[in-house]
């Protein structure tokens, strides 16, 4: 049996028995923050070295925390990348291989899967209190709303993308709520989401101290259309005269955002929370390049199978427990939030998740993983797809992948060719036949979940 084979064979093992175990949290229950920006590319982040743009707020939780230099999307894609992180399992496990846009019903390609568990209700049993601020993108009506799927506070836009940061609308439709209720706040939604985000903070720190909190702060940002309020806008081009117009379009947009996280971090200073709170951020996939995106030396863009589109800006932040300026090269997925969060609550993740816990590794102790391949997967319509499938998957140092239906998949060695533009499916035929047996057999596990409602 050769290496590969053997991985292989470990994965489908893992995938039939499935169970993973909670390991000792640290002393107590931290609350815990995710907040996860919308198409934000791996370099659009002053941290990571790109001088064109300032975002001290974001840099603030790589500086003091851990940075993950190989973190990937489930999807290049919104709704398959949210459910993943909202269920520990690669996301056409749980009916949502593609986009859902159930306002438009002929183009949306995922249903939520009524029988998948979602974080907060498996929080809820170890006392915990959660909350969504911000984007759903998982449905928008009922049984796939927010509340009813196990949160205890919604406010937000259910939607897939506003066609305006100001007026909130898509399609005309009016999908902000708060639990249940339609609402209809005023202002940029980077700022209402920043402010009602700071509003369950100090409420929580006020009438609630002693009972733990999840709060999954999903901005919509830096997500079309690229609307930044002037004044950042302004300030950008004052500082960078030479910007193409896209890229300082974003670049204000991200920095606007990076403000509305920076209310954030300081609320959570201001009323104490920060010494018992995880905070972990990232990016529900990578940029596009014709808005301007940085999506680092990496390949393609959001909505591919390549780099580009999978590999995320990510970091963690935990004062006292997390070691400041620290990095990993650990190869995480968004999916390994839900397990991560099991594991610090101190309970048990539902048996038969896909996703592990990189709890461990934020703690200074290096972890071994058990799931030996990495698969990602996008369903979509339109000519270009005709509602087929893109996937990749990656094991060890190779990666298989077929970015366009109708064209042959390729075959890459990611440690001699990070930029994927060496097909290597040729070369070596027999790697490319067992990559391709392990991505098969993925692709009918997820076929075992309807993807319509």
């Amino acid at each position: 049996m050769s290496l590969l084979t053997g991985l292989i064979t470990m994965s489908l093992a893992a995938v039939t028995a499935g169970a993973v175990q909670a390991a000792q949290p640290p002393p107590g229950r931290p609350n815990i923050l995710v907040i996860l920006t919308d198409d934000q590319g791996r370099g659009d982040y002053s941290a990571f070295g790109t001088p064109d743009i300032r975002t001290p707020n974001i840099d603030r939780i790589f500086h003091e925390g851990i940075t993950f230099n190989n973190f990937y999307a489930n999807s290049s894609v919104c709704s398959p990348s949210r459910a993943a992180l909202l269920t520990g399992c690669y996301p056409d496990r749980v009916g949502v291989p593609g986009v859902i846009r159930e306002e438009t019903p002929n183009d949306s390609w995922g249903y939520f899967s009524k029988k998948a568990v979602l974080l907060p209700q498996v929080l809820r049993k170890a006392g915990y209190d959660s909350a969504l601020i911000g984007k759903w993108h998982l449905g928008i009506g009922s049984p796939n709303t927010p509340t009813e799927r196990g949160f205890d506070l919604f406010k937000g836009f259910l939607g897939d993308m506003m066609d305006d940061y100001y007026n909130h609308r898509r399609h005309g439709l009016n999908l902000m709520r708060h639990n249940l209720q339609t609402i209809d706040p005023q202002g940029h939604a980077t700022d209402i989401f920043a402010d009602w985000a700071c509003e369950y903070l100090n409420d929580r720190a006020a009438h609630h101290a002693s009972k733990p909190f999840f709060l999954y702060l999903a901005f919509n940002a830096p997500h079309d259309p690229i609307q930044p309020p002037p004044d950042f806008l302004q300030r950008v081009k004052q500082r960078e005269p030479n910007m193409k117009e896209n890229r300082a379009r974003l670049v204000a947009l991200i920095e606007h955002l990076d403000s509305g996280i920076g209310r954030v971090l300081n609320t959570l200073d201001s009323t104490g929370l920060s010494k018992d709170t995880i905070v972990i951020f990232t990016s529900d996939n990578g940029g596009i390049l014709a808005n301007g995106a940085n999506n680092g030396p990496w390949r393609s863009e959001k909505g591919h199978m390549y780099e580009g589109g999978l590999r995320v800006p990510a970091a963690a932040r935990w004062p006292g427990l997390i070691k400041p300026g620290t990095s990993t090269d650990r190869n995480s997925l968004t999916m390994d939030i839900f397990a991560t969060a099991c594991e610090a609550a101190g309970t048990s993740p539902p048996k038969g998740i896909d996703a592990e816990s990189f709890l461990p590794e934020l703690l200074g102790r290096k972890l071994v993983r058990k799931r030996p391949q990495d698969y990602f997967v996008r369903r979509e319509g339109g000519a270009a797809y005709g509602g087929k499938t893109i996937e990749a998957l990656r094991m060890g140092d190779w990666k298989i992948l077929q970015d366009n239906p109708h064209l042959p998949l390729e075959l890459y060695n990611l440690a001699e060719d990070p930029r994927e533009s060496n097909d290597q499916s040729k070369q070596h035929p027999d790697i490319f036949k067992q990559m391709l047996d392990a991505l098969m057999r993925q692709i009918q596990i997820g076929g075992q979940t309807p993807w319509q409602k």
